[in-house]
């Protein structure tokens, strides 16, 4: 397992390479001028080629992508063309909140998809699984965009019920240590901003677990029916065995490697940041950040973003390799 590991650290560095190379190349060959966007509409033409030269947008394309791998290697992404601030800091600033949205997002569409998967699978062709099914299908087809403006137009605009936008209630006194607000009130036993954070989670993070819940119970119910199809669960029914005990504590077990493979695909993709959820729900994660970015041609943000989206998706696939193991015993790497 260690060499396993160590390879696919090694593999990480071509990879990541390679995205550099594709990221830097297509931000630079978007059409748009980062310099006369930091410029104005109707700044002077010397004023642009200042600017320009400031940036290093002068210089050929290869020379401005060895210069910025250069300092990559060194862990600095290079600093932000429109607040002139560090790349690096600002992602690890913003990283925090989409872990938060991430992690709950995940639990909703685990516990939920997955109960439902199983559910739908041990009451095959019954009412319950042509609903819960259909319902998957409707979570799969959904805009993210759609169902979270209806989230906001339903339980904050109509009922008034949930904040529609926004991280924690500015008035609430409340001091950020890790970044991640519900560890931080719990750290600071500050009840009203456990609460707050809690309710400004909720309507992003259904909005954003819709599609991972319903691949999740979908998944889960075709891989739970091949497994009540083996030989070993008549057997275990032939014993006697509760059918909750053989759906349970057998087939559950045996049918978890494919669902343990969407949910690390799921939580990579939405780790690597929820662009649209974010963006609509003015969340301050790292998302939001790049569509701000690519609107204003910030080259730095977009490229450090992408090399840093691409190093935690691979992160997480191996996170997945290495929990098969703990799964099914079977399984060994060499």
């Amino acid at each position: 397992m260690k060499w396993y590991i160590a390879k696919r650290l090694l593999q990480l560095i071509p990879v990541l390479l390679g995205v550099s190379i594709i990221a830097f190349a297509l931000i630079h060959l978007a059409p748009g001028d980062p310099a006369r966007t930091i410029a104005g509409e109707h700044a002077s033409e010397q004023v642009i080629e200042s600017l320009r030269e400031k940036y290093g947008l002068d210089k050929p394309l290869h020379v401005q992508y060895l210069v910025w791998l250069k300092q990559v290697v060194r862990g600095d992404f290079g600093r932000s063309i429109v607040s002139n601030e560090y790349v690096t800091r600002e992602i690890l600033d913003r990283f925090p909140n989409t872990v938060e949205l991430t992690f709950f997002s995940m639990f909703i569409a685990i516990v939920v998809g997955f109960f439902a998967g199983v559910v739908s699978a041990s009451k095959q062709y019954s009412v319950l699984d042509y609903t819960t099914m259909g319902v998957a299908l409707f979570g799969v087809s959904m805009p993210v965009f759609w169902l979270g403006i209806m989230l906001m137009m339903i339980f904050g605009v109509f009922f008034r019920v949930l904040p529609i936008g926004g991280r924690i209630d500015t008035l609430i006194p409340f001091e950020r240590i890790t970044g991640l607000y519900i560890i931080d009130s719990i750290i600071q036993l500050n009840g009203p901003a456990l609460v707050s954070t809690l309710r400004y989670l909720i309507l992003p993070s259904v909005a954003l677990a819709t599609i991972p819940m319903a691949t999740i119970a979908r998944v889960t119910r075709s891989s739970m029916l091949e497994v009540l199809r083996q030989d070993f669960i008549r057997t275990e029914r032939a014993k006697g065995l509760s059918e909750r005990v053989v759906i349970y504590k057998h087939a559950v077990r045996n049918a978890m490697l494919p669902v343990i493979t969407v949910i690390g695909l799921n939580f990579g993709l939405l780790l690597a940041g929820a662009l649209l959820t974010e963006t609509v729900f003015s969340w301050p994660g790292i998302g939001r950040y790049v569509v701000k970015a690519v609107q204003m041609r910030d080259y730095p943000v977009v490229q450090g973003c992408v090399l840093f989206f691409s190093f935690m998706f691979v992160v997480v696939n191996l996170i997945t390799d290495i929990l098969y193991v703990l799964i099914d015993p079977r399984i060994k790497y060499k």
